[in-house]
């Protein structure tokens, strides 16, 4: 008998302070190299767009994704954007993708921009398959390796025209 996943109903909401710890949870277990409680703070403090994408009913409701992106003049730059572990490979990242071009479009962009780490494939394979086209590379933009080693990673860049 193959089990029915029960459909999640998801919606978007505005990275608040109440939500920082969850998100620093999800950072860490993203990443070898997190972001900080603060880095998120400092986001939200500068007026980023900072969107979290979640399942359930508060106070139950949990947290499967987030983005923060920063407005430029005709273009957006994507900061960070992450599906909690539990919940990849489940078709968020577009989802978290979409309602971000949505945003730009919405704030007169013409431009989608970030930054990948060149080890990262999969996210690299899923910013190719949404259009994100590689523009250049940042040479040891990105720290590698145990904290505190003077090791460095290139970064792809990629843009989507909007």
């Amino acid at each position: 008998m193959n089990a029915v996943l029960k459909p999640i109903e998801a919606q978007f909401e505005a990275m608040t302070p109440a939500w920082l710890e969850a998100v620093a949870r999800v950072e860490q277990s993203a990443y070898e190299h997190p972001w900080s409680q603060g880095n998120f703070t400092d986001s939200i403090n500068a007026g980023y767009q900072a969107q979290l994408l979640t399942a359930g009913v508060p106070p139950e409701a949990e947290l499967l994704g987030y983005f923060v992106a920063m407005k430029g003049v005709d273009e957006v730059h994507l900061l960070n954007i992450t599906v909690a572990p539990a919940h990849q490979q489940q078709g968020w990242a577009r989802v978290l993708l979409d309602a971000l071009v949505l945003w730009s479009r919405g704030q007169g962009a013409q431009w989608l921009w970030l930054e990948v780490r060149v080890s990262n494939t999969r996210a690299k394979a899923v910013y190719e398959h949404y259009g994100f086209r590689h523009v250049g590379t940042r040479r040891n933009y990105y720290p590698a390796g145990p904290a505190g080693a003077s090791k460095r990673e290139d970064a792809i860049v990629m843009s989507f025209a909007l």
